[in-house]
């Protein structure tokens, strides 16, 4: 079912689902693949994946959700 491609996400609360079967995402900020099994940190409200805490942060600050 992993075809070794991008999967495709909708991203819950504490977990996600997958739309489109594949072995990783990008990060929204960075660009950077983010394996499956290692994906931490997302945002539900923006539905993007990121590859640290830090890119997340970044990308919250951009978009005015935390200050």
């Amino acid at each position: 079912m992993n075809n070794g491609g991008e999967a495709e996400l909708v991203y819950g609360d504490g977990e996600f689902h997958v739309v489109r079967p594949g072995a990783f995402v990008k990060c929204a900020v960075t660009g950077a693949t983010i394996d499956l099994d290692d994906l931490r940190y997302w945002s539900v409200d923006l539905q993007e994946a990121y590859a640290t805490p830090e890119a997340s942060l970044k990308r919250h600050q951009e978009k005015h959700l935390v200050s």
